[in-house]
């Protein structure tokens, strides 16, 4: 047995060995390092497809550290015993980990690190997760942000710290440790069947993180800005499932990013952009974290939204059987594959909030519990943002129209196709896979009729408006 004191290293959305601050200087020390993941009461609150993608990360993430001579050990429970219990058993110096910014994580981290400092340990929160601080982004008069430009503008020019290398010193710890069986966690268990489905479509881990990046720097970012809106076409990174687990850090796209600009590769620069919009939501989380569950703008407060989630019309919105060929195919392409376009998004969004008049936060439950690549902050914005009740809103009066945005965005047809099997003599596995994927208890089939709207486009946006205009919107 070594008699360093061990440091340990605490694994939760940071499932990366290269560009991992706290994973790197715990390895510095030149002490040996503990790896640990825990299954707290913040993992159990999870959906049911967020969890079942954390489960297939931690399963690869254990072969990654394995390389490194770093076993991964899982412990189950209240975040501060286990860390207490860890400290007993192998006498640790201290506790590392990458900081989270919602609140109930900012909250359990509060009182770990108090907890450890009063024992006189170290306790230490690195970055990470954010390229900018969200305390370090300012107003010229010290206030935050509120509108996305101006913060875009504020920190485009700022250096982006250096990805760090992957440790290549590491002192393994030579105890025994108990550790859970993964498959006793039972993770991806609220997925049913569809796990199945979406395993086919997920790239999971560091490995199949970078590889994406280099294939879209390579080939796909030159054509960012014409093909990032078409979502029949491979034209976005694909990187918001690995980003949301921290399977690559947000430090080595930028530079990725950086590099592609300086090479030529102008559409880069909104590939950037986009990487900033991740930032600005968690800026905005930080600084108002009650955009995570009330509405940002109070004024919203007042308007009498639709609040049943098992609303018939919501229910055909959650089974992508509204009539509306966008929506459904947006729908339909989360359950088949756990993501869903950007664009799509926007406009199920907006349907749900404004010809549904149903409140955000039962499509921002739905998404909670829907996508692989969900995140707290930007899956909060991004509802407030299309119901028009968050910062730098689209406006309440713009009603995106689903069907103009399919013919303009999808003219020959190709997205619904992929996803929309009723009508189609010969509907391609994309299609016919969603119905392998969805709930039994559902009762859809793929020689169903394709129903008839269940609100019109054009009927959809008047009521919208009708209704904003008797709230004194």
């Amino acid at each position: 047995m070594t008699k360093e004191k061990p440091i340990i290293v605490w694994f939760r959305r940071d499932l990366r060995v290269s560009d991992h601050p706290a994973l790197s200087a715990a390895c510095s020390a030149c002490v040996p390092v503990i790896a640990v993941f825990i299954k707290d009461d913040i993992v159990d609150g999870l959906g049911a497809a967020p969890k079942w993608r954390l489960g297939k990360a931690l399963e690869v993430f254990t072969q990654t550290l394995a390389r490194l001579n770093i076993p991964l050990i899982l412990r189950e429970g209240p975040a501060g015993d286990v860390l207490d219990a860890l400290i007993t058993e192998t006498d640790a110096q201290g506790v590392y980990w990458s900081r989270l910014y919602d609140p109930a994580c900012v909250t359990r981290d509060t009182v770990i690190k108090a907890d450890l400092l009063s024992k006189g340990l170290e306790a230490r929160s690195f970055g990470g997760h954010l390229m900018f601080e969200p305390w370090t982004v300012e107003t010229k008069t010290g206030g935050m942000y509120k509108v996305y430009t101006p913060f875009w503008r504020s920190v485009k020019d700022r250096d982006v710290d250096v990805p760090l290398a992957v440790p290549t010193s590491v002192q393994p710890y030579e105890g025994h440790l108990e550790s859970a069986d993964q498959s006793d966690w039972a993770l991806g268990a609220a997925m049913r069947r569809g796990g199945v489905i979406v395993a086919r479509h997920a790239q999971v881990g560091e490995a199949a993180a970078q590889a994406r990046l280099a294939d879209f720097i390579e080939n796909d970012v030159s054509d960012y800005v014409e093909r990032r809106d078409i979502p029949s076409t491979r034209g976005t990174s694909g990187l918001s499932e690995n980003l949301a687990l921290g399977e690559i850090s947000p430090h080595q796209c930028w530079h990725a990013g950086m590099r592609a600009l300086h090479e030529g590769k102008d559409d880069s620069e909104v590939f950037l952009k986009e990487l900033v919009w991740r930032e600005f939501a968690y800026h905005l989380t930080h600084h108002t974290p009650h955009i995570l569950d009330s509405n940002w703008k109070s004024d919203w407060d007042k308007f009498a939204w639709n609040e049943d989630a098992d609303h018939p019309e919501v229910i055909a919105w959650k089974q992508g059987r509204t009539g509306i060929e966008f929506v459904d195919a947006a729908m339909r392409e989360m359950y088949v594959t756990g993501k869903m376009h950007n664009r799509g998004r926007m406009i199920v969004a907006s349907y749900l909030t404004k010809h549904l008049l149903t409140h955000w936060k039962v499509g921002q439950a739905w998404f909670d519990d829907c996508l692989t690549d969900w995140d707290p902050a930007s899956n909060a914005m991004g509802w407030q943002w299309a119901a028009g009740s968050g910062p730098d809103a689209s406006p309440y009066f713009r009603v995106f129209n689903p069907v103009t945005q399919l013919d303009k965005f999808d003219r020959e047809r190709g997205y619904a196709r992929a996803w929309i099997a009723e009508g189609q003599g010969n509907p391609p596995d994309t299609a016919t896979s969603y119905f392998e994927a969805i709930p039994k208890s559902w009762g859809l089939r793929s020689t169903d009729i394709y129903p008839k709207p269940i609100v019109e486009a054009a009927k959809g946006r008047q009521r919208a408006l009708d209704a904003y205009q008797g709230r004194g919107f």
